[in-house]
């Protein structure tokens, strides 16, 4: 039995989600758990009030199909996330509306409207000790974790182990940003989450991938697969390699290796498909951060966030002074001054909550001169 899966599919037609989705399911038996009667919770990426031809989410002939299939297996199916911003119905409501979720409760699953919040202590945790979660999830029999693959400003990418950062309510989630403002120890609280939920399924949605200034508004790149695993962590994997990256450059997977739960390579995969066909080359994904995400403490660390830290900075032409930023900002770093965002760097913690949250694009991911020579020297 294969550990993973890659197959083609070239585009959002309904017939070829389908075909593609349960060959990749199929191949690694993912769905044999599911028993007449249980009740699986879908996890997408719905990060924001992002159309689906936008790239930034899951996208919902995918989600249609996976549906479909679960429902045929006597199953019910609950669809949750929780988006950037407050936990409220009526932002729920207006990102299933502009993500296309609507469509699936009318094939006969449900939305996620529930907004209790459940904390519980983790003492197997590495980093995160306490958790504040989306209760919906503990009705589940087992959740599915359904990601979408895109460049992603502090993490490098988003995929499948950083899916499950939306199980956090709303604006916790910047707390948890405040907490955690070093990639390595941010990764590792993100492995604790998905140690806590373990999906028993993780899917990801390579069709259309977002590459750029993700993890919303970047650009819209072809990459022409949809990728199934057993696990999150071999799912980044193979996602890393289709859009140039590794171990070496991402925090999550440097993470889960060095605790065991992932191999170093996907070669060491038993994978259904060949993932050298689906490599896309020039995929313009963050640079390897190399030194970026060593611990404080560490004189590499000192050296990297002087010299060699990305920092978001602002595009002051497509600034339009909304706030979004400063609201979002859990170090307070930003404030609204004759219309534009200024950004006070002693206090910036380096988290691109304003990068990912901008709604024109205006916050970017700027790279220092030194850390662009390193990383086209692979230093």
């Amino acid at each position: 039995m294969f550990d993973c899966s890659i197959v083609a599919c070239e585009g959002y037609d309904e017939e070829k989600t389908e075909k593609a989705l349960r060959e990749a399911t199929e191949a690694i038996g993912g769905l044999d758990f599911v028993k007449p009667g249980m009740k699986i919770a879908i996890k997408p990426n719905l990060v924001s009030f992002k159309k689906p031809e936008e790239a930034a989410t899951t996208h919902p002939l995918l989600l249609k199909a996976l549906v479909k299939m679960l429902l045929d297996r006597g199953a019910s199916v609950v669809i949750g996330d929780s988006p950037g911003g407050p936990h409220t119905t009526i932002v729920l409501n207006k990102v299933y509306a502009a993500t296309g979720m609507n469509e699936l409760e009318k094939l006969g699953a449900e939305l996620n409207r529930n907004l209790e919040e459940k904390t519980v202590d983790l003492p197997d945790g590495k980093v995160l000790h306490r958790l504040t979660y989306t209760a919906y999830l503990d009705e589940a029999d087992a959740i599915i974790d359904f990601c979408k693959l895109k460049a992603h400003g502090m993490m490098g990418m988003s995929a499948a182990v950083k899916n499950l950062y939306g199980t956090i309510p709303g604006l916790k989630k910047p707390e948890m940003h405040y907490q955690f403002p070093n990639e390595a120890d941010f990764a590792d609280m993100l492995i604790d989450i998905n140690e806590f939920f373990k999906p028993r399924l993780a899917i990801c949605d390579a069709v259309i991938g977002m590459e750029g200034n993700g993890p919303l508004n970047g650009t819209p790149r072809q990459v022409g697969a949809v990728i199934a695993a057993k696990n999150s962590y071999d799912c980044d994997l193979i996602g890393a390699a289709l859009i140039g990256m590794d171990i070496n450059g991402l925090p999550t997977l440097k993470a889960a290796y060095e605790r065991g739960l992932a191999p170093k390579s996907w070669k060491e995969l038993k994978i259904h498909g060949n993932v050298e066909d689906f490599i896309v080359k020039d995929f313009k994904a963050p640079p390897v951060r190399g030194l970026r995400f060593m611990r404080k403490g560490t004189l590499m660390h000192f050296i990297s966030s002087k010299a060699l830290a990305q920092k978001p900075k602002l595009k002051p032409s497509l600034c339009v002074g909304c706030g979004e930023c400063a609201r979002m900002c859990p170090a307070k770093a930003i404030e609204i001054k004759n219309r534009k965002a200024v950004i006070d760097r002693e206090k910036c913690i380096r988290c691109f909550c304003c990068q990912e949250f901008c709604p024109k694009a205006a916050m970017v991911v700027h790279r220092p001169f030194t850390a662009k020579l390193l990383n086209k020297l692979k230093l």
